[in-house]
């Protein structure tokens, strides 16, 4: 068994190095910033739907179902 302080003097004189297994492959520094490319794109997709959503769709219909009540309360006012 050996002495815990040894092996943690140790590696304070010698840094610890990075095995090859740990080191990120080739292939993965390549698909990572297509990764990140799909990941904006994938982003601003959805920003782009919520924008449709909301201020396309929604924000008209309101508008004009305010316009409606209003009108149909503004009939019944001058005819009742």
């Amino acid at each position: 068994m050996t002495d815990l302080s040894k092996i943690i003097a140790n590696k304070a004189e010698n840094p610890l190095t990075i095995s090859p297994e740990n080191l990120q492959s080739q292939e993965d520094v390549e698909l990572e910033p297509k990764l990140r490319e799909l990941k904006f794109k994938q982003e601003l997709r959805k920003d782009w739907i919520l924008f449709i959503v909301r201020d396309v769709v929604i924000f008209p219909a309101a508008i004009l179902f305010i316009f409606a009540v209003s009108g149909y309360s503004l009939f019944l006012h001058i005819h009742g």
